[in-house]
């Protein structure tokens, strides 16, 4: 007989869990019974419960007999049950729901790489042998079930990279006696390490990194007691205290990773005596003392780094004895002395940065031996002596020697180096001699810096080889002779600074080829001639900086169209006549024109000088009859009283039509904008009572349908839509469109609605609510949440929550009188919670979200002054997502836009953020904005902050109406600040790295005054 198919199982599948005789007795219409395998129910159940939507889970199918010829499902041969679930990488979201725990027999269930939510089901703790559970890289939030204990076969466990909060329970690890390897990383834990993980003593992989962890390490934790451990990963946590002697009983450790934490005293001992290390990172603590000498005897160290604690001491002479290490970062401390020759024993060297410590005397030429070397970083000590020339005959991508007091010229490169080299920064020495002909032939180099030295050449026309050069600063490098017209041949030029040099010559009119420049400086100089009308193809010039040259003529008119033109300083010259229309040049500070006394402005004293052609001379015969026209142009030679007289009228009459034109102008403008806001009241009204009509909270969206995250919220919108429609109020825009705020019910609570701009939006409403739905996930104390929206072809709107308080942007900045001024601590509680609520979207997600217009005016606080994040990732919304797009109407934030976003080989990505982050620390530790105007030129924050920190004035810089502030916590905030508006990339930290690190800034001050 054959057995009947199974009709619309799903539906009946919650129910008949239930079932505890595994249905046998329930029978079909025809008394045929339908016996369903608990692993075939398990999944379906399962997959009843996810969004598919690549319908990657296509051959999961509730009719099959048995699952295991089903995709990513493993079953033992033996018994024929399930034994391995891998669904890795899927694109799944959904919560973990019901059906897994019917799966007796499984081994192995990983979910790793997806995206699901929720709280971990504690049911999972039914499935007794469980040996391996992998749900990293997903969105999980709540705290980690207690249940779980109830695994006591588990010997593999990952919940990295998720949003798990809170304590690990105390009874987590105490059944957990096979367990060889776990993984919490990249959570929102926090609390001490449990006792109980100390019985798990055959652990060989702990990694607990990017969490909140805090407590002492010393041996009454007990953790240096899992002495089978191969890799210790605590890096990034609040951990404190000392390192006690004692780390050499871990014989296996290869890997130990304490960075990011708040470790004080020396470094331990005998650190040294674990002969299997290969990775050692110490970075971002309070370590002082000197390096112990053991280890030098760790001979297969790979990766090396102490960098940013307060060692000191003497560089190690034995350093060459650690012959396979291929990273070393001692940067950021005090350690003093010299390089030794030993160095060039290195071979395996790749990565070696001694920033910003106290070395003296020359760079070793036996770098030149360590022939893997590719980045080399020196900046900020006291190298004397001239750059060894076989030191650029390595294939370097990276070199920075600047902030020492080198001397002699700068060494010819090799070929090797023409083709690796992509930043070169040489900058605050003594160099001399001129720029080498042969820098020219560096095809990958993306930033060049020069400046203050004393070059004292000619502008090399092979400047204008560069194909992929981004940055190129050649400030006070007594560069004299005329600019090389071929510079921006390449046409990814994005800052080009050639300040406090004696340049002469006119601008060459090829600068119109810069299409990708942004910043121009060249002020202090001695050009002379005019300013190009080229200038006007500069379409994404955001800075220009003329000011004390001699140039002279007009402003071209056609430079004031120029729209994402910000900063313009064009003092001290000969430039005379009217301003361009347009554009930032009818806003200019005086400042930006003094020194011109031909300019007309009404900010200027002194004499005005048009630079006009000659007076024009009407003929007004010219339209006469033509058969008259001979005699009455005859009869005007005789009557020269009457034409002057017929001439004063028509100018009189010209000029009274035109003023009459301009008012009656003025009149239907202003008319019409009235008509326009009454409209766009009536138009908000007429959207907001389409929104109260329905509601749905999943499924594609509608026309004209409210979706709200929360059905609580959206009964209290239909039941009182009059209410809703009556106090509906606008309270700001931006880029992204309007906002207004909206009382729930009618009762105080309020939720802000953002009316998008049309242009470029999603418009199917699929994209939309897919891409609406992720920023709806984004949950976290220092984000402003999502809870629905509303779409029409026509209209788009946002719903998320409402901050009364207002923005950092009006605490900085606009801040009336009467209301005192951000206190230190505030200032670093909102730094400190962007940089969490930016780590959120940047390590939560696959792929992460990124904000793109992070600026004060978007960081919204509340009464503690608790910082909230606006207008996150709403770039996904876009139908088009281009860096050129985002640099020029999104991110108009002046001074917030990352230099790379001017190159057209770089992506946008998270890096974006941290400069944007980094440019908003200056800001409220200053109280200043990224670019203004001083005295006599434009002010760049970064810069300025920069150059006061080399000089170490760098506190006068902070916010005068701060009447306190602690030194040691502001001074290396504003450090962390300059590392993320680094130009390069690269050398920015991610957000997780920053939050981490601001997090052992904020240290008490019994433990730090321990630390020193």
């Amino acid at each position: 007989m054959m057995k009947k198919k199974k009709m619309g199982l799903i539906p009946l599948l919650l129910s008949l869990m239930m079932c505890t005789a595994l249905f046998h007795g329930c029978m079909a219409n025809d008394d045929v019974p339908i016996q369903i395998n608990d692993d075939v129910l398990g999944l379906i159940v399962f997959k009843s419960g996810l969004h598919d939507p690549s319908s990657r889970l296509g051959s999961w199918n509730e009719d099959d007999d048995s699952p295991c010829s089903w995709e990513f499902v493993q079953c033992n041969p033996s018994t024929g049950r399930v034994s391995e679930v891998s669904v890795d990488g899927l694109g799944l979201s959904g919560k973990i729901g019901r059906g897994l725990e019917k799966l007796q027999n499984l081994k192995v269930l990983s979910l790793s790489f997806n995206n699901f939510s929720g709280s971990i089901n504690p049911e999972l703790a039914f499935i007794t042998g469980l040996e391996r559970l992998n749900l990293s890289h997903n969105s999980l939030s709540g705290r980690i079930p207690s249940s779980l204990s109830n695994m006591t076969s588990m010997r593999f466990l990952d919940l990295s990279h998720n949003s798990l909060a809170g304590p690990i329970p105390d009874e987590m690890f105490e059944n957990y006696s096979s367990l060889r390897s776990l993984s919490l990383s990249m959570n929102f834990l926090e609390g001490p390490i449990p006792s109980a993980l100390l019985r798990c003593t055959t652990l060989s992989n702990l990694n607990l990194s990017s969490n909140q962890f805090s407590g002492n390490l010393d041996f009454s934790s007990g953790i240096w007691t899992l002495n089978r451990l191969r890799t210790l990963d605590l890096s990034h946590n609040v951990f404190s205290g000392s390192v006690p002697d004692g780390v050499a009983a871990i014989h296996n450790l290869k890997e130990l990773q304490l960075q990011g934490n708040r470790f004080s005293g020396p470094l331990p001992v005998d650190i040294g005596l674990c002969p299997h290390l290969s990775r050692l990172d110490f970075c971002h603590n309070l370590f002082t003392g000197s390096l112990p000498d053991s280890l030098q005897r760790l001979k297969s160290l790979v990766f090396f780094g102490v960098s940013n604690n307060l060692l000191a001491g003497d560089f190690p002479q034995w350093i060459g004895s650690m012959s396979s290490v291929e990273y070393v970062d001692f940067s950021g401390n005090g350690f003093t002395g010299s390089l030794p020759a030993s160095m060039g024993d290195l071979k395996s060297l790749q990565f070696l940065s001694l920033s910003d410590n106290r070395l003296t005397g020359s760079i070793p030429g036996s770098l030149f031996y360590c022939a893997k070397l590719s980045v080399i970083r020196l900046r900020g000590n006291g190298f004397s002596g001239s750059i060894p020339e076989g030191l650029f005959d390595l294939g370097l991508d990276e070199v920075d020697l600047s902030g020492n007091e080198l001397e002699g010229p700068i060494p010819p490169g090799s070929s090797r180096l023409f083709e690796s080299l992509h930043s070169l920064d040489l900058s605050r020495n003594k160099l001399t001699g001129s720029i080498p002909a042969e820098i020219g032939l560096f095809s990958s180099l993306r930033y060049l810096n020069l400046s203050w030295n004393s070059l004292r050449s000619r502008m090399p026309p092979e400047l204008g080889y560069f194909q992929n050069l981004n940055v190129l600063d050649l400030r006070s490098t007594s560069l004299f002779g005329s600019i090389p017209g071929d510079i921006c041949d390449s046409g990814s030029l994005g800052i080009l600074q050639l300040d406090g040099n004696s340049l002469t010559g006119p601008i060459p009119d090829e600068f119109g080829n810069c299409s990708s420049l942004y910043l121009l400086s060249m002020s202090h100089n001695e050009l002379n001639g005019s300013i190009p009308k080229s200038f006007a193809t500069l379409k994404k010039l955001e800075i220009l900086r003329l000011e004390f040259n001699e140039l002279s003529g007009e402003i071209p008119k056609e430079v004031g169209s120029l729209e994402n033109l910000l900063a313009v300083n064009v003092s001290y010259n000969r430039l005379i006549g009217r301003l361009p229309v347009g554009g930032i040049f009818q806003s200019l500070d005086q400042s930006a024109l003094q020194g011109n006394l031909g300019i007309c402005s009404p900010l200027l004293k002194g004499p005005c000088k048009l630079n006009v052609s000659k007076p024009l001379v009407l003929d007004p015969y010219a339209f006469a009859n033509p058969i008259n026209g001979q005699n009455r142009r005859n009869e005007s030679t005789t009557t020269p009283m009457r034409f002057r007289h017929h001439m004063f009228l028509s100018v009189s009459a010209i000029i009274a039509i035109t003023a009459a034109a301009f008012i009656l102008i003025g009149v239907v403008v202003i008319s019409l904008l009235n008509v326009s806001a009454r409209r766009r009241l009536a138009f908000i009204d007429t959207a907001l009572e389409s929104m109260c009509s329905s509601s749905s909270r999943s499924g594609s969206p509608p026309t004209g349908k409210l979706i709200l995250f929360d059905s609580r919220a959206s009964q209290n919108w239909i039941t009182n839509p009059e209410n809703l429609l009556n106090k509906a109020a606008e309270i700001g825009g931006g880029v992204f469109g309007t906002v207004y705020k909206v009382s729930l019910g009618g009762g105080p609570r309020m939720v802000a609605i953002k009316k998008l701009v049309t242009s470029n939006i999603i418009q199917y409403p699929e994209d939309f609510d897919r891409e609406v739905r992720i920023l709806g996930k984004a949950r976290h104390q220092n984000l402003i949440s999502q809870k629905g929206y509303y779409w029409t072809p026509q209209l788009q709107l946002l719903v998320t929550d409402y901050a009364p308080n207002g923005s950092l942007q009006a605490r900085l900045h606009e801040r009336p009188p009467t209301t005192p001024p951000l206190s230190w601590p505030n200032r670093f509680r909102i730094i400190l919670g962007t940089a969490k609520g930016l780590a959120h979207l940047h390590h939560s997600f696959r792929p992460p979200i990124i904000h793109y217009n992070l600026k004060p005016s978007n960081i919204l606080l509340d009464e503690n002054c608790n910082p909230m994040i606006s207008d996150y990732g709403l770039a996904r919304l876009l139908t088009k997502l281009d860096k050129h797009v985002i640099s020029s109407r999104f991110q108009s934030a002046l001074g917030y836009v990352a230099p790379e976003l001017a190159c057209q080989s770089l992506r946008v990505n998270e890096k974006c953020d941290i400069y944007g982050f980094g440019v908003m620390i200056l800001e409220i530790v200053t109280g200043r904005r990224p670019v203004e105007y001083g005295e006599d030129n434009v002010v760049i924050l970064n810069d300025h902050v920069r150059v006061m920190l080399e000089q170490g004035n760098v506190l006068e810089c902070v916010d005068p109406t701060m009447s306190e502030y602690p030194e040691e916590e502001v001074l290396p905030v504003l450090k962390l600040a300059l590392v993320c508006t680094s130009q390069i990339p690269s050398s920015r930290p991610t957000m997780a790295e920053v939050v981490q690190i601001l997090q052992v800034i904020k240290t008490p001050i019994p433990q730090r005054m321990e630390a020193f």
